[in-house]
């Protein structure tokens, strides 16, 4: 598998088990930040609960989140933003792949991820309204809708206008020695993979003629 295409692109089509194998590697990424977070904080005297999620993502559009830094923090801080960048534009690339697989732009995201987390980020600072709760449970629905789109239901079947089915096994063409690959979108054509080569229409060889020697 090309990693780097899988990880940090947006084109192409990837199905669920690629997106659950996604946020498998984000995760494992996540322990590893936080181990050299706890290390950092250790060192500069800033321990403190650690965290990191996507929902450092709408902390940064937050002026709350800086009211409270002081400068013991400032290395943590860029150890976070610098990986939360990172999981941020990884798990763009592996949605909006998987969303190319359900036939939709990666605009989807939009309603899908970013309206829910930015009202979830200030939400407990507008009030209690009927605007409020109309607003949150539209959000809700949303990302209720992302989930199910994303992480449960099947990819278009055929080829789409951002890819081939990815669960469509390569076919591995005979001919050669590397052979030519290509992601099939129906039945196996016989015609272009296998080369018959007729009998010869022409009489079958007739044995030597016997020559019968006379007698002295």
């Amino acid at each position: 598998m090309d990693w780097a295409w899988y990880l940090f692109r947006f084109d192409g089509r990837i199905n669920r088990a690629r997106l659950w194998l996604g946020l498998l590697i984000i995760l494992c990424w996540m322990i590893l930040v936080l181990a050299l977070v706890g290390s950092v904080g250790m060192l500069f005297g800033a321990a403190g609960p650690l965290s990191l999620d996507l929902d450092d993502v709408f902390r940064i559009v937050d002026p709350a989140t800086y009211r409270s830094l002081s400068t013991a923090h400032l290395p943590i801080l860029a150890i976070k933003a610098a990986a939360t960048a990172l999981f941020l534009w990884v798990y763009l690339a592996i949605s909006i792949k998987r969303l190319h697989d359900r036939d939709k732009g990666g605009w989807w995201m939009m309603p899908f991820f970013v309206l829910p987390g930015v009202f979830n980020q200030f939400a407990d600072r507008l009030g209690d309204s009927y605007l409020l709760l109309v607003t949150g449970s539209i959000t809700g629905l949303l990302c209720l809708w992302g989930l199910i789109e994303l992480y449960c239901l099947r990819g278009s079947p055929r080829t789409n206008r951002f890819g081939p089915d990815p669960l469509t096994k390569p076919q591995t063409s005979p001919h050669g020695s590397a052979g030519v690959t290509s992601h099939a979108t129906g039945g196996w054509d016989q015609h272009s993979e296998l080369d018959f080569v007729p009998h010869s229409a022409g009489p079958s060889p007739s044995p030597a003629p016997h020559v019968k020697r006379g007698h002295d």
